[in-house]
């Protein structure tokens, strides 16, 4: 149900939350001609600290089956608690979402479940609030085990102890493990909720698209700047039109026999650069290992701080100069400092005898 249709994504848009029936009712018209598969409205709202709008809750579902009545648009909200299911159900919800606040609690993913033994309605699961694929997976894995056969993923972010300038890191690289190990699982981009304002949407939707994301869940309001949740977020309906009219979507592939020539030659160079690199590293593994055990001979200690920041400056210096960032120098000067210093403890650690 989530997928893309070649380049056709699989559109989410309506406000964060079901303030008004006015305020609803204007926005599922003013997306009526959008184009979209479902129209979604927060109705219960996990809010970080009491106080702030926490939803109209059962109040507003009837507003919701007014969309569908008046423009023919199927719904979608989030859901928390076997109640909540059971209550949008009732009203005709269309598709329910279990949210990255209740994605986290296995306990909350499986009463979930325990409510949905039956009812085979679409479920959509966004990720975790913190980075942990497995939690992702295991709330997938829960819904699926109650025999629901439609299921797919919102990718949201992730919370960050780092300052970025986004509401939620998206940490690109575990969408992309998903990926890989459910390469069947549609993915939404919840972009909104990545930005957490109005002015990066189009850059994050555009990356999504050209990571092959099926979908794209958009928070659009008449009156953005009075909503009552996520104000900066969301946007008028006639901006949201102009974003997915600007959208480049991406095909996975092409059946062009010159695209498929040049792309297989490129992959084949690739491939003989990484088999070069593999025999590099090795090497270099092997260096350690005798670093280690010359170490060990002379009783020195395995980390060398001072060496360490040596490698890490020089690194950095010599991947500006050939065009890569940083963080990408960074994360691979560690992930081989990590596997030196352990062939190191390997090669040093007390050997014991039967």
């Amino acid at each position: 149900m989530f997928k893309k249709q070649d380049t056709r994504p699989f559109l989410i848009a309506g406000p964060c939350s079901a303030e008004t029936e006015e305020q609803v009712m204007a926005t599922a018209h003013g997306l009526a001609d959008s184009g979209i598969d479902l129209f979604r409205a927060g109705v219960w709202k996990p809010r970080t600290k009491p106080g702030g709008f926490e939803g109209k809750g059962v109040e507003a579902l009837p507003w919701l089956r007014r969309v569908k009545q008046e423009t023919g648009l199927k719904t979608t909200i989030e859901v928390a608690t076997a109640n909540q299911v059971y209550e949008a159900l009732k009203h005709g919800v269309d598709v329910l979402w279990v949210g990255a606040r209740t994605t986290v609690n296995p306990f909350s993913v499986q009463e979930i479940a325990d409510a949905l033994k039956g009812v085979d309605v679409p479920v959509l699961i966004k990720n975790p609030v913190n980075p942990d694929l497995e939690l992702w997976l295991g709330a997938i894995e829960r819904i699926s085990n109650a025999g629901v056969t439609q299921i797919g993923a919102i990718h949201r972010g992730f919370s960050s102890f780092t300052k970025t300038k986004f509401r939620n890191a998206p940490y690109w690289e575990i969408p992309i493990e998903l990926r890989r190990r459910m390469p069947d699982l549609p993915i939404i981009c919840d972009n909104s909720h990545i930005c957490g304002n109005r002015h990066d949407l189009h850059e994050v939707a555009q990356q999504a698209f050209d990571l092959n994301y099926d979908g794209l869940m958009t928070e659009v309001h008449p009156t953005p700047d009075e909503a009552w949740s996520d104000a900066k977020q969301q946007i008028v309906p006639l901006v949201y039109k102009e974003m997915i009219k600007n959208l480049i979507v991406r095909s996975e592939t092409s059946d062009n026999p010159e695209f498929i020539e040049h792309i297989e030659q490129l992959r084949h160079k690739i491939d003989e650069i990484d088999l070069e690199l593999f025999n590099l590293l090795g090497r270099r593994m092997r260096i350690a290992e005798d670093i280690g055990r010359y170490k060990h001979r002379n009783n020195i200690a395995i980390l060398q701080t001072a060496r360490w920041n040596e490698i890490l400056e020089k690194g950095l210096e010599q991947g500006r100069a050939r065009g890569l960032n940083d963080e990408f120098t960074e994360l691979w000067l560690t992930a081989i400092h990590k596997e030196s210093i352990q062939r190191q403890q390997t090669v040093m650690a007390p050997k014991t005898t039967a």
